[in-house]
């Protein structure tokens, strides 16, 4: 992270507009800063010498003796230029400019910040904001903020896009005694941005979650992606977002288009990375720190224990109403509690312990539940009543939740006389709520995010899906119709590309004339289907395009003239290219809608759901990111509706959900492939007993995307990188395939890393593992392509595949160096696959323009060092048997 460390641990810093005028933000900001003892301090200003009679100041940065880290700007915005290239040429690392009047102000604050992005640019320098706060880390003693409240020391870190709203829930945080690793204060984001933030907290050691404010820009939205998913099962992403007021593109041609508006495209892309979204000001500090909690709940299904019927009832429809269940407690623990209850107990969940209850009756209460293996967490509510103390009440439960593995949250309800309650919660890190409410929302917080970390990591089945369908004649049928000025593809073009990627589609012909609908007819036989033809015309139906249920041809003759008639009509100079004609599906169980649309931050995006003529009626859909696998494909049908019944409803045949999963993953890599499409509808996509059939597609072109270089400039997510795809052959002549890694890889990594010799396994891994766990291999198989790449070789073995070795590359996040590593399995040693392997690294390296590739290697590893010398790599010894090896790549 080079930079950005030396700008958020900065050995000294200048702070430029400093002053002692009373309530300045040059006072304020250099009296913060003199209270970090272990820094060299500089005041800037050309009209003083000493501030406060004690500190020297300096007329300009350049008069500033020795090196500067860190450099603040508390000026006029139009002294920032000046002061920026001046602290460029004095070797000024990072810059932080406080002060507001750029972009946000209109033409002339727009350009003065043109001038600033240029400048920093030039001397490449890390910049926080401008018109931000800076930066407070309270392990470092360093506040360079003009903030007079410190936060206490924490383990979550507060990243705040806005300065006066971040300000507010700083201070809110300060006030609920929560403690902060750090605060940091982004405003417009010219360099340091979301991405970056999380980078750096990802690896540091005060961190443990981290909560985002987010108002406006994400700010460069792959490294946003890249970096949450890197970090988001380690430390734990919460992110509190607006929804816009202005959503999506007015000038949108499909469902799809209008339906997958920006904020449910947030949801589906936080989601996709594994971070939590919430609405709720109070919720983004409730379950900030408590996500890290290693006893997060497996299920929904909730006991509420209780001393006030009418506070469990609360919680219990509080709990209902967003999702989640009663835990059913079984026949012999509700006998437990009956006999720890009184005669009159009333037996059940919310379990009513009575306002009589005192402390070992809650304790037992507590045990009881906890044992039951329905229960998957417990609320205690304690609300005063005539016995117990809150105090002794919050350190008997504090102490059995301690030692719990299943989650205890608490809601002590009341003012100054549950307050000492709360604090010991608060010293144990359990959870502790004023309303039940509360309580329980965090609860279902944090289940979900247990549950979207386990689905996103999930691994899929191996769909035998055609990764390379042929495209390049699509490609130019695409360019064809752009000649020709049409930007709506023809139903019989759409449909050509959905059979290329193996979308069943029910046959379409295109006739010009009543002769050709029959013969046409005679051929596929009725009952059928009409609909007009016209690039003009996006919804059919709504001009009266559309005729059912033909089933002679008298009927055909007839309704194909009045079908012209009336669209002439209803929607006169429309251009006709023909009337489409389709056998008709006589007997459909369910209808589905299949869809993709171009989203302003995210990019493509794919959207599932109910389909058919009342599609926006309904709204009953799910959105995805690209690339999408057979687990995330069938986690899109789950967040539906609709999934419920293509299950099977009132005796209609369930769909062929295996068949939903592929025609997924493959309309997601039609996506892939196509970064001209900009909406396309696939709808309705038929189930008829059980099988999927699409009747209708409309794909409509970005005229923006024709001539583009860069590849998947429409993805924020980098998709299985085909272009590592190689046979080569070992020294003996046996035939391998290398690739790339991918989730669905997992059991035959495993098979092959537990077959290895304890000494191949020490090299690799410098120890002997003896068991590899789902989560070991999740960090393995399931990547983020743009900042590893892990190349395995696969050998088939009569029907059987194998992985017989692994090449991998780790970036470093500031992309000068990776790290690589390879493993060839025991038995092919000597065939020449390790020196393939380091050599692909190599070039792949160089593909991500790194400066350097490493690696650490046991220095009696005589086999992998003498590759490494005849590879011309720099050797450096280390103790502990231990050597790193080097390859310059620039």
């Amino acid at each position: 992270m080079g930079d950005i460390k030396r700008m958020f641990d900065p050995k000294s810093i200048a702070l430029i507009g400093a002053s002692d005028k009373e309530r300045s933000a040059g006072r304020i900001i250099l009296e913060n800063l003199l209270l970090s003892k272990e820094r060299r301090i500089f005041p800037v200003n050309p009209q003083r010498k000493k501030l406060f009679n004690l500190v020297d100041c300096y007329p300009s940065i350049s008069r500033v003796p020795g090196p500067v880290d860190l450099a603040i700007i508390a000026t006029p915005a139009q002294t920032a230029p000046s002061l920026l290239e001046e602290c460029g040429k004095a070797g000024v690392q990072g810059l932080i400019i406080v002060s507001a009047g750029f972009k946000e102000t209109g033409a002339e604050g727009e350009e003065l910040e043109g001038r600033v992005i240029e400048l920093q640019k030039q001397y490449k320098m890390k910049l926080l904001g401008p018109n931000c706060l800076g930066f407070i880390r309270p392990y470092l003693d360093l506040n360079t903020t003009p903030l007079e409240a410190t936060p206490v020391r924490g383990n979550v870190a507060f990243v705040s896009q806005s300065g006066a709203f971040g300000r507010a829930l700083l201070q809110w945080g300060i006030n609920v005694r929560m403690g902060f690793s750090m605060f940091v204060s982004l405003g417009s984001m010219i360099d340091v941005d979301f991405g970056e933030m999380i980078d750096f907290l990802g690896y540091d050691r005060y961190t443990r979650s981290i909560m985002i404010y987010m108002e406006e820009s994400i700010g460069d939205v792959k490294k946003f992606m890249s970096a949450a998913r890197g970090f988001a099962r380690n430390k734990p992403i919460v992110v509190l977002r607006p929804p816009r007021l202005a959503e999506g593109r007015t000038s949108a041609r499909t469902h799809t288009g209008r339906m997958a508006i920006s904020d449910r495209v947030y949801d589906a892309a936080l989601k996709r990375v594994g971070v939590v979204r919430v609405k709720d000001t109070a919720d983004l500090f409730n379950i900030a720190g408590v996500l890290y909690s290693k006893r997060l709940p497996k299920g929904p299904r909730l006991t509420i224990i209780t001393n006030a019927a009418g506070v469990g009832i609360m919680a219990t429809h509080a709990l209902l109403e967003l999702g989640g269940r009663l835990a059913r407690l079984s026949a012999e623990n509700l006998a437990a509690l009956r006999s720890i209850m009184p005669p009159y107990w009333k037996e059940g969940n919310p379990v009513d312990v009575l306002r009589d209850a005192d402390e070992e009756r809650y304790a037992k209460a507590i045990k009881i539940c906890l044992d039951d293996p329905d229960v998957d967490g417990i609320l205690v509510i304690f609300t005063p009543q005539d016995a117990a103390r809150p105090d002794e009440l919050a350190s008997a439960v504090a102490s059995i939740a301690n030692d719990a593995w299943k989650p205890i949250i608490t809601s002590w309800m009341g003012g100054r006389d549950v307050q000492d309650g709360r604090e010991i919660f608060l010293e144990n890190n359990i959870p502790i709520y004023e309303t039940p409410e509360e309580a329980v929302k965090t609860y279902l917080y944090m289940y979900n995010y247990e549950r979207n970390l386990e689905l996103l990591y999930e691994t899929p089945a191996d769909l035998p899906v055609d990764q390379e369908p042929p495209k390049n004649s699509l490609k130019a049928l695409i360019k064809r119709a752009v000649a020709a000025e049409r930007l709506l593809l023809t139903e019989e073009e759409a449909e050509r590309i959905l059979i290329n990627y193996g979308i069943p589609v029910n046959k379409t012909y295109l006739v010009q004339h009543v002769e050709q609908a029959v013969g046409a007819a005679k051929m596929i036989g009725y009952p059928l289907v009409l609909k007009i033809a016209s690039q003009d015309i996006t919804y059919k139906s709504d001009v009266g395009g559309v005729v059912t249920g033909i089933n002679s041809e008298a009927d055909l003759r007839i309704e194909y003239e009045n079908l012209i008639t009336r669209v002439g009509q209803n929607c006169p100079g429309a251009r006709i290219a023909g009337i489409t004609i389709q056998k008709m599906m006589e007997k459909i169980d369910y209808e589905i809608i299949l869809g993709a649309k171009k989203d302003e931050d995210f990019g493509s995006v794919v959207l599932f759901g109910m389909g058919g003529m009342d599609v926006e009626i309904f709204s009953d859909f799910s959105v995805g990111l690209p690339p999408l696998n057979q687990t995330l494909g069938r986690r899109l049908m789950e967040e539906t509706k609709v999934y419920r019944l293509l299950k099977g409803h009132r005796g209609k045949p369930a769909a062929d959900l295996k068949q939903l999963e592929q025609i997924i993953v493959s309309f997601s890599n039609l996506i892939i492939d196509f970064p001209e499409i900009l909406e396309v509808d696939v709808n309705p996509i038929a189930l008829c007993n059980g099988k999927a059939c699409a009747l209708d597609a409309k794909i409509v072109i970005d005229r923006n995307c024709l001539n583009q270089n860069a590849p998947y400039p429409q993805l924020v997510l980098t998709p299985y990188p085909t272009r590592y795809i190689t046979r080569w052959k070992l020294a003996d002549g046996a035939d391998v395939l290398l690739r790339p890694i991918k989730p669905e890889d997992e059991p035959l990594e495993h098979e092959m890393l537990m077959s290895l010799s304890e000494e191949a396994m020490r090299e690799r891994f410098f120890q002997v593992i003896k068991h590899i766990s789902h989560e070991m291999h999740i960090r393995f198989c399931n990547i983020d392509y743009d900042r590893e790449m892990a190349i395995v070789t696969e050998m088939g073995q009569g029907e059987k595949r194998r992985i017989i070795g692994i090449g991998r590359l780790i970036a470093e996040p500031d992309g000068k160096k990776g790290e690589f590593a390879v493993v060839v399995h025991d038995d092919f040693h000597g065939k020449g696959l390790g020196h393939k392997l380091v050599d692909m690294m190599i070039g792949i390296a160089q593909d991500k323009g790194l400066d350097e590739c490493y690696a650490f290697v046991q220095s009696d590893n005589r086999k992998m060092m003498s590759l490494c010398r005849k590879l011309g790599c720099d050797i450096e010894a280390l103790p502990d048997n231990l050597s790193r090896v080097s390859l310059l790549l620039k």
